[in-house]
């Protein structure tokens, strides 16, 4: 699957000079077990790409997240609040899009990949101190964990509809359901107990945990016609 996003990004390049659209956009994501995040305004360029015919493209584009949150999963313990963020998270997708044509209207199928790196990430130890206490079933507890921050890879799925408005732009309404994970081996240790009685501290090494980046994504924008169709 990475080779294949990074294929799309290199043709795209390539072949930039058949750029079909380019489109500014305003990006939401709604992250499951996570807190709503919106883009770093109005750095969202979405729509980047080539037709190869008239019913199949490749595209591609860059969005900047203010990531409020995001859940970790593969844990010894669930959680249903977000475990990391706030952080700023780049998400670059890859996708190939069918494309259902008529006058002045534009219905898109889309799926690929995505590429994605949290900038700035950090652990919410709060929610974290929150989702050991009740795996523990202790009253207090305080955790101290250091953590490996990596690039994370995921698959997507969306439908655009575009509308023109003028023979040179457009506006478009996006969703995408996106499936991703990141590794964030976190090793430390966390202390704690039942009030009004023993405390202990137990050293944990988390080797498996990893973001999710699931959930949906919703984009509004305008695209500007800049090469042939």
């Amino acid at each position: 699957m990475k080779r294949f996003v990074l294929l799309l990004f290199i043709f795209a390049g390539t072949h930039a000079a058949l750029a079909q659209n380019v489109g500014l956009a305003f990006s939401y994501f709604i992250p499951r077990n996570g807190e709503f995040s919106t883009p770093i305004s109005p750095f969202s360029i979405r729509g980047i790409g080539v037709d190869i015919n008239r019913f199949i493209a490749l595209e591609t584009g860059v969005t900047l997240y203010r990531m409020s949150g995001l859940n970790v999963i593969d844990l010894p313990f669930e959680s249903k609040s977000a475990l990391t963020g706030p952080n700023f998270t780049l998400f670059v997708p890859g996708e190939i899009v069918f494309q259902i044509k008529g006058k002045g209207v534009q219905f898109d199928i889309k799926a690929g990949g995505f590429f994605f790196y949290a900038f700035d990430q950090r652990l919410n130890y709060g929610n974290l101190d929150r989702a050991i206490g009740k795996d523990q079933k202790w009253d207090v507890v305080n955790s101290h964990f250091a953590f490996e921050n990596k690039p994370g890879f995921g698959y997507q799925g969306g439908v655009e509809l575009t509308v023109d408005v003028t023979s040179q732009w457009g506006i478009s309404l996006e969703t995408n359901y996106l499936m991703g994970q990141s590794k964030i081996p976190m090793t430390g240790s966390y202390s704690g107990g039942i009030l009004g009685g023993t405390n202990s501290t137990v050293q944990a090494e988390y080797k498996d945990a990893k973001v999710d980046f699931t959930g949906l994504e919703f984009s509004i924008g305008i695209l500007f016609k800049t090469g042939r169709r």
